[in-house]
C-alpha cells in the first residue's frame, strides 16, 4: 500500500483535489474532519483539555469551540499545547483507518498542516496543492464569510507555500488554467509505477 499525503494552504482547493482522488477509487482520510470528530468524542482529548482549561470548556458535554479558540488565538504556546493533545489521537485514528483500508493499493491523508503536525512522516509521497494567493483569498473570504485581513492572518500562521512545495513530491497547480483531473491522473500513474 502506498500512502499519499495531500496538503496546501487555506483556500488552495485541497478538498476538491481529495474529491478527485476519491472518485479515482483512492480513499482519503480528511484530518480536519476527523480531528473535529475526535475532539467531540474522545474521552482522552476531553480529559486533557479540561485539565488545562477547566470544566467550562465543555457545555453539556459539548466542546465550546469559541471558548477554546479564544484561549489559543494568537498564543502559539497554547496552540502547540492543544495540538500536542489532539495530534497523537488523530495519528492513532489514521493508523486504524489505514488498517481498515488495507485492501486498497493507494490511500491518501489530507491535512492543511501535514508538515507542521508531523503527519508527513506517516505517508510515502506528498502532493501539495498550489494556488495563487489572490485566488486563495477570494475563495476563503467567500466560503467563510470573513475579511481579507482575517484570511491573511490565518495564511501567515501556516507554512509558506514555497516551503511546502520544496518538501513535496508533486505539486498540483490550481489556478483555473490547469486541469485538476489531468494533474491527479498524472500523479496516479506516477505513483502506481513505483
Amino acid at each position: 500500500m502506498i500512502k499519499l499525503g495531500i496538503t496546501g494552504g487555506i483556500g488552495s482547493g485541497k478538498s476538491t483535489v481529495s474529491e478527485i482522488f476519491t472518485l479515482c477509487n483512492v480513499p482519503v482520510y480528511i484530518a480536519d474532519t476527523e480531528s473535529k470528530r475526535l475532539v467531540a468524542t474522545s474521552p482522552i482529548i476531553k480529559e486533557k483539555l479540561i485539565n488545562i482549561y477547566g470544566e467550562g470548556l465543555f457545555e453539556g458535554g459539548v466542546l465550546n469551540k469559541a471558548l477554546l479558540a479564544s484561549h489559543i488565538f494568537n498564543d502559539k504556546a497554547k496552540l502547540e499545547q492543544v495540538n500536542a493533545i489532539i495530534h497523537p489521537e488523530v495519528e492513532k485514528d489514521f493508523k486504524e483507518w489505514v488498517i481498515n483500508h488495507a485492501h486498497y493499493p493507494l490511500i491518501a491523508h489530507e491535512a492543511a498542516i501535514l508538515f507542521e503536525s508531523g503527519f508527513n512522516k506517516l505517508v510515502d509521497k506528498i502532493v501539495m496543492v498550489y494556488t495563487p494567493l489572490e485566488i486563495r483569498l477570494e475563495r476563503t473570504i467567500k466560503r467563510d464569510n470573513t475579511t481579507r485581513e482575517k484570511v491573511l492572518e490565518r495564511i501567515q500562521n501556516q507554512m509558506p507555500d514555497e516551503e511546502k512545495a520544496k518538501l513535496s513530491d508533486f505539486v498540483i497547480v490550481n489556478d483555473g488554467a490547469h486541469s485538476l483531473i489531468e494533474q491527479v491522473l498524472y500523479i496516479l500513474k506516477q505513483v502506481k509505477d513505483l
